[in-house]
């Protein structure tokens, strides 16, 4: 079973730090069965998004799975097209009513957009302050953002989830939020899967009787970084839950960190920007 531990955010707020994630569940069936799996192994955060378009398909399953909404982590993410201050506030009534909640654990900006970076924040930050959102968050920031949103916003991310796995360690970022009292939350924690086949993590499996997964699923749990992976195969969902009942040495925490090669599996929307510099089309 999990281990509940909590970590305790920026706003006094507490958030699981294993959840699921729900990118790419696109069916109702099995979006209800995944959800039902990792609610029986103890998983009490479920990360959608607008952009995943299945809202609407976790609001029926936590009704059909008589959820305890006072008892499950809830997060999402408003998209790029609905960014600005009027079109969040509009969207996120509409996630809400899909979600079939009165509120939500943490809202985040999907990515950093430039034309509407400080109204989006604005917009969180009421939405907070209403209530309907208990904390706020971005996602795909960088340390240039975060530093960039300081110099305007009335309260700072809770968590940055950003991509994050053995080839793409962020050690700079996950340094810089953690000074700044920010969680670090990893997407594609496992690099969607690239990284299982990776010799030194087959070796650490073999000496911890464990597999690649569970060896890289621990390594972020023992960095303090939060965890969201998906799957919608419930055998994957049960054994990303069973990483609490060994512990990774240092030596061989640092084996994994050395596999970073700054790759990542992502590339930008062509309207995010690094203050100014748009990234290449994708």
């Amino acid at each position: 079973m999990i281990d509940l531990k909590g970590l305790k955010l920026n706003d006094g707020n507490t958030m699981p730090q294993l959840g699921l994630g729900l990118y790419k569940v696109s069916t109702q069936a099995e979006l209800t069965q995944v959800v039902k799996t990792a609610w029986e192994q103890g998983y009490r955060l479920f990360d959608s998004a607008q952009m995943y378009q299945n809202e609407d398909m976790f609001g029926l399953a936590a009704q059909e799975l008589n959820l305890p909404r006072e008892e499950y982590f809830l997060t999402t993410k408003i998209a790029e097209e609905n960014q600005g201050y009027d079109n969040t506030l509009r969207s996120f009534e509409k996630s809400l009513k899909d979600l079939q909640v009165d509120y939500v654990d943490m809202l985040m900006v999907h990515w950093p957009l430039h034309q509407h970076f400080f109204e989006t924040w604005k917009a969180f930050e009421y939405l907070k302050e209403q209530g309907v959102v208990k904390s706020i968050g971005v996602s795909n920031y960088g340390v240039i953002h975060l530093q960039y949103l300081a110099t305007k916003a009335h309260i700072m991310p809770a968590v940055d989830q950003v991509e994050n796995h053995p080839f793409l360690t962020q050690d700079g970022l996950l340094e810089f939020n953690k000074t700044q009292g920010i969680i670090t939350q990893a997407w594609a924690p496992l690099g969607r899967a690239r990284a299982l086949d990776e010799p030194i993590l087959v070796e650490l499996a073999q000496k911890y009787h464990k597999s690649a997964a569970q060896i890289v699923l621990r390594w972020h749990w023992q960095r303090g970084t939060a965890i969201i992976p998906k799957s919608v195969h419930a055998a994957r969902i049960i054994e990303n839950a069973a990483i609490f009942d060994f512990e990774l040495a240092q030596v061989d925490m640092q084996k994994i960190t050395d596999l970073n090669t700054f790759t990542r599996i992502s590339q930008e929307p062509e309207q995010v920007y690094e203050l100014g510099h748009q990234y290449p089309h994708h």
